[in-house]
């Protein structure tokens, strides 16, 4: 039981590798590109065991401070309404890499944070595990935190779609992501956010589309023919119709989730 809760809190010596290996490189975004502007954010995916959401959500709650502490923006979360097996998504800011999340600074102001909570991290996870039925943890590169609070604020309604590419599709489907965004911008619609593996979990990127409500999600089926058409074409695709099988023609997996927020 340790080793799998071991796992869980992250192996020191992998998130380490993982530091050296990307520290010193910018993040490959969207297209491939090197963007120096990514971000290294914390997801947690968790499900709760049976009878054990609401417990699950005020532990996270009373824990929230000590993860705010270590955070530029954030704590953000949400709730499963539909779709994949999760209960609740919680994405964090860690900072421009693991090099400044692993830094002085960083680590004395997780020590502080966890010595006003009354436990660390580990013994925070130690408590939450009986609670939980599955749990994924996966860390991502991102937008600039300032970025993600704005798209936060405000909005009550998510669409999140997590991907794993086919062997060598990883930067064609970052690619296929952002024609998506432009195709949104469009049709008038916000473009999604975009999260690439750094390390953890297998996915290889997922998405977060914001919206007030199911109504203003739905909005999107109003939206003319012609324009949907002309939209996809100056997005790079062949037409609307292709922009799914496009996107079949790179990915093993691909789980659709909604999620509501949690005030």
């Amino acid at each position: 039981m340790k080793f799998i809760d071991r796992r869980f809190v992250g192996s020191a010596l992998a998130l380490l590798v993982a530091a050296a290996l990307l520290a010193s490189t910018p993040a490959l975004a969207g297209g491939g590109l090197l963007r120096q502007e990514q971000h290294l954010y914390r997801t947690l995916m968790l499900r709760a065991a049976p009878g054990e959401l609401a417990t699950v959500i005020d532990m996270i709650k009373a824990r929230m401070p000590a993860w705010r502490d270590g955070s530029a923006v954030g704590p953000f979360w949400m709730r499963h309404s539909q779709g994949d097996q999760w209960d609740l998504l919680v994405l964090y800011h860690l900072g421009r890499g693991f090099d400044e999340y692993y830094g002085e600074g960083a680590r004395e102001r997780r020590h502080e944070a966890d010595r006003v909570a009354g436990e660390t991290e580990v013994e925070f996870i130690l408590r939450l595990l009986p609670h939980l039925s599955w749990r994924e943890e996966l860390y991502v590169w991102g937008p600039p935190p300032e970025l993600v609070a704005e798209r936060f604020d405000g909005a009550g309604y998510f669409h999140v779609e997590i991907f794993l590419a086919l062997a060598g599709k990883r930067n064609e489907l970052l690619r296929q992501r952002e024609m998506e965004n432009r195709y949104l911008e469009g049709i008038n619609r916000a473009p999604n956010l975009i999260f690439s593996r750094a390390g953890g979990a297998p996915w290889d990127c997922y998405t977060i589309g914001f919206y007030r409500d199911l109504k203003h999600f739905a909005e999107s089926a109003d939206i003319p023919d012609a324009l949907q058409e002309q939209a996809a074409v100056a997005a790079g695709f062949e037409s609307a119709s292709t922009i799914g099988t496009y996107l079949r023609e790179l990915i093993v997996q691909h789980h659709d989730t909604l999620a509501v927020t949690i005030r």
